[in-house]
């Protein structure tokens, strides 16, 4: 396609709450992480290296009987969430504005682990009871 020379009605969509078909066999719970497959299929989080971080599910979906995505979840990004904080690599304050880590659906570790974790986003917060990560 070559360059535009005028004006351009430039289609767009929000994009905060995003439908990404499950891969097969997977059950998505309900304000767990999300990754996505390298095949681009949801599944939970959990410790993985080339997985991608996609965001929280905003529903169940069972697709532990389907094929690769024959149901899909809607899945929330682009704000930060509050997730576990690792007991065995936990994050602390001087990872303020530096990359976090996927342990499991529900916590984040400082480190990748020897390349065995993906990057679930970036720290914007330390509470005693979770990590605020975008």
């Amino acid at each position: 396609m070559t360059a535009a020379t005028a004006d351009r009605n430039t289609g767009y969509r929000e994009a905060r709450i995003v439908a990404i078909p499950v891969a097969a066999g997977q059950i998505v719970h309900a304000g767990l992480l999300v990754m996505v497959n390298a095949n681009g299929f949801a599944l939970e989080g959990k410790t993985e290296a080339d997985l991608t971080y996609a965001g929280r599910a905003e529903q169940y979906v069972d697709n532990s009987a389907g094929a690769d995505g024959a149901k899909s979840v809607q899945v929330s990004r682009g704000v930060a969430f509050k997730w576990a904080n690792s007991t065995d690599d936990p994050i602390g304050q001087s990872s303020f504005g530096k990359p976090c880590f996927v342990e499991d659906n529900q916590t984040v570790a400082k480190t990748n682990s020897n390349n065995t974790r993906a990057q679930a986003g970036i720290v914007l917060g330390i509470d005693p009871d979770g990590v605020w990560v975008l």
